[in-house]
């Protein structure tokens, strides 16, 4: 019986009603979202030399212009995602996407660096909650045996649009000045945000967001809410996932600087090499949550044992490669390690959604988002250079990789309860009802 929950929590494509090629077109607008959003996030990066050269600004002025951001994505994923579960995900994507490409709109036209701050500023908060909410809706629309699949690819586009967005950001900055790169961005981003709603409409992709809260004995969606911590395998997820991500962040961060002292590259080549390195961790989010969900579409905590060998073998590749001399057949291993690193994504995503009420599903996504920045996005690279200041950058490579053993013993603890915490939320599970 507690097999047969589980599988069905993981299996049953019965939800959904939708063509699969509506379903389709939902995830391409909304993962096109996903790469406006980073884009317009990390298209500051390609013109820090202009802006510093302009205003004359200081190193950290600049990095404040960035951070602003990342700290309003922090501060805000949690409540903005939890509003849109309430009144509705469509327009409040559609709204966020707005808000964000108008403030870059906004960096273009800065005249000065408050102005710049200011624009930044709404950037972020229009950029909060879109990952955790975006992936909400992407779910609504397809089985639920394509979860992992769906929440690797979705979670790589962020490492897609920010390439996009320095890439395009200084093609643009080197003919046409740095202003008409955020124009640019600003422009794909509203492009998209005008036509969102117009194509994906609430009432197709599923229940109104509020009606869908409330519990089926009429009650408030306080049970709904619940489920976003009330079993030992959700809890596990959220921590394995950062734990994991601790170790990517870590290398992306770092690996420029790793080439420059240790290959003697030029900032231009090591970014070059890097972006490679950055597209594979991409690449490995979604053919790692592909290969999860066909090899478990029977047998869904099989996901749970991907995730930990994911762990066991990255922490392998990578602590074998800096073990190696610098050459290509280092960055080849590193190149596999890191392909594997972001594995965990999709089956971390996948028991996310299958332990919580559809109801919060964006909610419980901004949860992980949270975990992920916390545990693995935000320690990873500073911890990384504190080692480094202390033992020099090859020797907290060494380390680093190390942290996926823990990510592993948490993904196994998760495993030891699945079936139980399954089981125990069967009774409100049972009026997740997608369309």
């Amino acid at each position: 019986m507690a097999f047969h929950t589980a599988a069905t929590a993981d299996f049953d494509d019965s939800a959904v009603n939708i063509s699969r090629n509506y379903a389709w077109v939902v995830f391409a607008l909304t993962f096109g979202l996903l790469i406006s959003d980073y884009m317009s996030r990390q298209v500051l990066n390609a013109v820090f030399p202009l802006l510093k050269t302009e205003w004359a600004l200081s190193d950290s002025q600049l990095g404040l212009l960035s951070g602003i951001v990342a700290l309003m994505v922090g501060l805000l994923t949690f409540p903005l995602s939890l509003l849109a579960d309430r009144f509705g995900r469509v327009k409040s994507l559609a709204l966020m996407a707005m808000l964000w490409s108008l403030a870059t709109l906004a960096c273009g036209l800065a005249e000065n660096y408050q102005h710049m701050f200011v624009a930044r500023f709404f950037v972020g908060v229009g950029e909060a909650a879109y990952g955790s909410v975006g992936i909400a809706v992407v779910l609504s629309v397809f089985p639920k045996s394509m979860r992992a699949t769906l929440t690797g690819a979705f979670m790589a586009g962020g490492m897609f649009g920010s390439v996009l967005g320095m890439a395009f950001g200084g093609i643009l900055a080197e003919h046409l000045g740095w202003r008409w790169s955020f124009a640019g961005m600003a422009v794909f981003g509203l492009v998209l945000a005008l036509l969102y709603p117009l194509v994906v409409k609430q009432n197709l992709i599923g229940r109104p967001a509020r009606s869908a809260a409330v519990a089926a004995d009429g009650r408030s969606c306080r049970r709904p809410l619940k489920t976003l911590f009330a079993s030992r395998s959700v809890i596990s997820a959220y921590i394995g996932s950062g734990l994991q991500l601790f170790v990517g962040a870590a290398v992306m961060v770092w690996f420029p600087s790793y080439l420059n002292r240790y290959y003697q590259m030029g900032t231009d080549k090591a970014g070059v090499v890097s972006a490679i390195i950055v597209l594979t961790g991409g690449a490995g989010m979604i053919l790692c949550g592909i290969l999860s969900d066909r090899l478990c579409r029977n047998s869904p905590d099989r996901k749970i044992v991907l995730a930990i060998a994911y762990c066991l073998i990255s922490c392998l590749l990578l602590s074998l490669a800096f073990q190696m001399a610098p050459g290509l057949p280092q960055l080849v291993v590193i190149a596999f390690g890191m392909l594997v690193a972001t594995g965990t994504s999709g089956p971390a995503g996948a028991m996310v959604a299958n332990l919580t009420h559809y109801s919060v599903h964006g909610t419980a996504f901004a949860t992980l988002t949270l975990a992920n920045n916390l545990l693995g996005l935000a320690p990873g690279p500073y911890v990384t250079g504190v080692l480094a200041d202390a033992m020099g950058l090859d020797r907290a490579f060494q380390l680093v990789p190390l942290i996926s053993i823990a990510a592993a013993l948490v993904f196994f603890h998760a495993k030891r309860h699945y079936h139980r915490d399954i089981q125990k939320l069967a009774p409100l599970m049972k009026d997740e009802g997608h369309p």
